[in-house]
């Protein structure tokens, strides 16, 4: 069924009556305002047909432009546009809509933190923004019907905690974003705010079609320590996140990009409806815009409420994908210590380890250990179990002893191997992210060691040892030396974040004490 223009203000009135009692909230409880049911609505509206497709200076585009200034008046957002309003007139009918969240002690002067989405879409769709058909209203359920939804759900719950912030957060919907960031472009060269204030960015742009490959994550590395705080403000979410490298002019957060000022963006990624007619309200994930919401809303609040948000990094100009793709290989370990193998239908529980061939030149052959013996105990350790034997074949000294049953003995017999390789109780490798300090990034996990046996994989972000954060590379290290029982490590894989426990009684005996270690 489709609206007339005349229609919306009924809905706007609904919109109203719907708000909660503002300021009465914690965090945790304002960030749950934000629902899937809320956004529908938005976005219902916003993607109607008697909004033509919100144009930017068209008859729709300013239907849609009132719309959103009164909810920005109904959350208690300040007006920050031109002359005590909400809007930015530029280029002839075109408004940006801005409002402003005062810090503790906003006297005009401190740091502030910018959270956009660009509300404008392509009208009826032409040669030069759609690829057709033509003269069909181009809705734009997704681009950016969602991000503009996910803004005004920011807004309401985090107007609805009852601390203020200590920094100030301006809101901003920009129009003509479509014609080429015109709004925004317009805005830093016309700021309604000091742009000297402004100490980070966030943009939401399409981010309506929440998939499996989940959240496409911009312009971490543009400030230290970005991905960290975005992972963790994650945790509750556990959002799939595919942290980006490079940084194009495709949306506003690259008009900040250019003035050096740290940038982040959120986007869910293109689908054959982009600047189509089918970009259609029925096929947005609501669900999925409500989490992006929620994660936006988390970490806004978290850098609004820091001491100080470190400076723009200027290295990341030039770290592109391909960059990221080198950086972000594994490193496949081959660390066979022993040299013997084994077949797992030929075990029988109980029986120790049958030993179904021997490595040439290997160890386990140099010590004369052949195949069809049966491996009893090893470095004074009774097998158990293969899992466990491998751990402890990762982490045994060079030197050991090893006691088998060989067929014709009537006794155990006992033979000492020197093994390839220094000792990794942990087993594994990192290197360091200049991009993130305060982590390290695994490099390699070594298969049977401890480190996986407990889940961990190459590529895992370690930010904590037993609740415990570090600086650097050598901290950590003398963390994981440490061999606390239990060593809890906190993790980001793919920006969630995990607890891994390592399960160092599997090794336990053969553990050195930290100054002794020589590998992990």
């Amino acid at each position: 069924m489709t609206m007339r223009i005349g229609t919306i203000a009924t809905l706007f009135g609904f919109a109203v009556l719907s708000s909660a009692v503002a300021g009465d909230l914690s965090l945790t409880g304002a960030i749950e305002t934000i629902q899937q049911a809320d956004v529908k609505k938005h976005i219902d509206i916003l993607a109607d047909d008697s909004f033509e497709g919100r144009a930017a200076g068209s008859r729709g585009g300013r239907a849609a432009g009132n719309y959103l200034q009164q909810l920005f008046a109904k959350y208690g957002l300040k007006p920050a546009g031109d002359g005590g309003t909400y809007f930015q007139l530029f280029h002839g009918g075109s408004r940006n809509i801005l409002g402003l969240l005062p810090g503790q002690a906003d006297d005009g002067t401190g740091d502030l933190i910018i959270v956009g989405a660009h509300y404008d879409h392509v009208g009826y769709g032409n040669r030069k923004n759609s690829f057709g058909p033509f003269g069909y209203v181009h809705n734009g359920a997704d681009d950016n019907a969602s991000g503009t939804a996910a803004l005004l759900e920011v807004v309401q719950a985090l107007t609805e905690i009852k601390e203020r912030p200590r920094h100030s957060i301006l809101f901003v919907l920009w129009d003509g974003e479509e014609a080429g960031l015109l709004g925004s472009k317009y805005w830093v060269d016309h700021p309604t705010v000091d742009l000297e204030r402004v100490r980070l960015y966030l943009n939401l742009d399409m981010v309506g079609r929440l998939r499996p490959q989940g959240v496409e994550v911009y312009g971490t590395r543009t400030v230290p320590g970005m991905r960290q705080a975005i992972a963790r403000a994650n945790a509750s979410n556990g959002l799939k996140l595919d942290f980006r490298w490079e940084m194009t002019d495709n949306s506003d957060h690259y008009t900040f990009f250019l003035r050096s000022i740290p940038t982040l963006m959120f986007h869910t990624g293109l689908h054959e409806d982009y600047h189509r007619p089918q970009d259609d309200a029925h096929l947005i994930n609501n669900e999925g815009i409500e989490r992006v919401a929620r994660l936006t809303a988390r970490t806004i609040w978290e850098q609004a409420n820091r001491e100080k948000i470190p400076p723009f990094r200027e290295r990341s100009r030039t770290e592109v994908e391909s960059n990221r793709k080198r950086f972000e290989t594994p490193r496949p370990l081959n660390r066979s210590r022993l040299g013997i193998r084994w077949k797992k239908e030929e075990q029988e529980e109980g029986q120790g380890l049958l030993i179904s061939a021997v490595t040439a030149d290997g160890p386990a052959a140099k010590a004369g250990i052949q195949p069809g013996d049966r491996l009893r105990s090893f470095a004074g350790i009774p097998f158990t179990d293969e899992a466990t034997f491998l751990a402890q074949v990762q982490a045994a000294p060079e030197d050991v002893n090893v006691e088998l049953d060989r067929e014709g003995e009537g006794e155990l017999i006992s033979i000492a191997v020197t093994l390839d390789l220094h000792p990794a109780p942990v087993g594994i490798a990192w290197t360091n992210d200049p991009a993130e300090p305060g982590s390290v990034m695994l490099t390699s996990v070594t298969p049977g060691s401890v480190a996986a046996m407990a889940g961990l994989a190459a590529l895992d972000r370690v930010y904590e040892v037993n609740g415990r954060r570090f600086d650097d590379s050598d901290q950590f290290k003398d963390l994981i030396t440490r061999f606390d029982q239990p060593t809890k490590l906190l993790i980001d894989r793919n920006g969630r974040i995990l607890e891994v426990t390592l399960p160092l009684e599997a090794i336990r005996p053969l553990l050195p004490s930290p100054e002794m270690s020589s590998g992990i």
